[in-house]
């Protein structure tokens, strides 16, 4: 294994940002190779491929310049230790979600998904145009880190249920899958969550470790078979209305970069989080019809008094949280501004037009 193969750049001159990604100068330069570490198994629909999209954008705009490996979860580290390997410098890349790691970084959470919070529009132009990024920068340069968006899952599913939720009295003391935020505000009306592995919720809900289980939507969970094991998919998206997915590099990898491979990975960044979001919008199409009509999958939404009580539960651990932590209170503070303001056009944009849609055609017409 190469590692920290970035060293051997150190004397490579910087090139024209504009032309970097058309330029083949491989033969030229040393290859720099990269290790990009996952939280996801290898190939795995839209997380795991996306990684390998990923890495196939930064080799081909760099003109063959740089490598990057991508290695599945357990294969190089445990999913849970994307983190810790990239800040360590073990490898020099990761692939994962900002909220597994709240134990570690309390804020992290934010720039994953939020409860009740922004649509993956917003959440975008937050990170690109309203100074989320910067933030992100700055809670993750002392760990050594360098972040990125690369891919969101878009609006994600409330979860898998093998009772149906009638009331708030139903879900006390289930055994939930639900990480970050969610998962407290999930906890705070008598739910006990559990943080583990996407490869680990099937033999979990099977075998009674679980009662009911968030994965991310449609397309994944149909390829993971959970509702072979659940009988009610519920949709009321609360807890991830938004989901960023997170490309980490080791800040000292990063820092030997010319300025044109920065630009390289930036820009690769960017595409792989276009591309993932298209690909979900019409994977999710197909896998909804493909659960409901196929496998007979009961979709339900929670009850309006268990959405009260999740929405003033996140308010509390949201408030905890800042009031605790000096880096969660600048960022939320950021982040909840944002959403104000980016709101009063999504009201009467795109959600007024869903609405007028919904009128003209009917819920599900064509």
């Amino acid at each position: 294994m190469e590692r920290r193969s970035f060293l051997r750049t150190a004397g490579l001159g910087a090139a024209g940002v504009a032309a970097a990604p058309f330029v083949n100068t491989a033969s030229a330069q040393e290859t720099i190779t990269w290790n990009m570490v996952t939280s996801w198994p290898k190939n795995f629909p839209a997380l795991g491929t996306g990684a390998n999209d990923l890495a196939e954008r930064i080799e081909r705009m760099s003109g063959g310049r740089m490598k990057v490996r991508v290695h599945g979860a357990g294969e190089m580290v445990p999913p849970m230790e994307v983190f810790d390997a990239v800040s360590q410098g073990t490898a020099e890349m990761g692939h994962s979600a900002s909220y597994y790691w709240r134990g570690k970084v309390a804020a992290s959470q934010f720039f994953t998904a939020v409860p009740f919070g922004m649509t993956t529009t917003e959440t975008n132009a937050w990170l690109y145009y309203g100074g989320g990024q910067e933030l992100w920068d700055e809670l993750y340069a002392d760990h050594n880190l360098k972040p990125f968006a690369v891919g969101n899952t878009g609006t994600q599913m409330a979860g898998w249920f093998k009772k149906e939720i009638n009331s708030l009295e139903d879900m006390q003391g289930l055994k939930l899958r639900l990480p970050g935020l969610a998962g407290e505000a999930m906890a705070g009306i008598g739910v006990t969550t559990l943080t583990i592995p996407g490869s680990e919720i099937f033999t979990s809900l099977q075998t009674g470790v679980l009662d009911a289980a968030d994965w991310v939507g449609p397309y994944n969970d149909l390829a993971f078979g959970l509702h072979q094991v659940a009988d009610y998919y519920y949709t009321s998206a609360w807890n991830e209305p938004s989901a960023v997915l997170e490309g980490t590099v080791n800040l000292d990898a990063w820092n030997a970069l010319p300025d044109d491979l920065k630009a390289v990975v930036s820009e690769a960044a960017k595409a792989s989080n276009l591309a993932m979001i298209s690909e979900f919008a019409f994977r999710n199409a197909e896998a909804l019809d493909a659960l409901v009509n196929e496998h007979g999958v009961e979709l339900r939404s929670f009850p309006e008094e268990v959405l009260a009580a999740l929405h003033d539960s996140s308010q509390q651990v949201l408030q905890k949280q800042v009031d605790n932590d000096e880096a969660s209170a600048r960022i939320y503070e950021s982040y909840r501004n944002f959403q104000r303001q980016v709101r009063k056009f999504s009201d009467v944009g795109e959600f007024a037009y869903l609405k007028a849609r919904d009128s003209v055609l009917g819920q599900g017409e064509s």
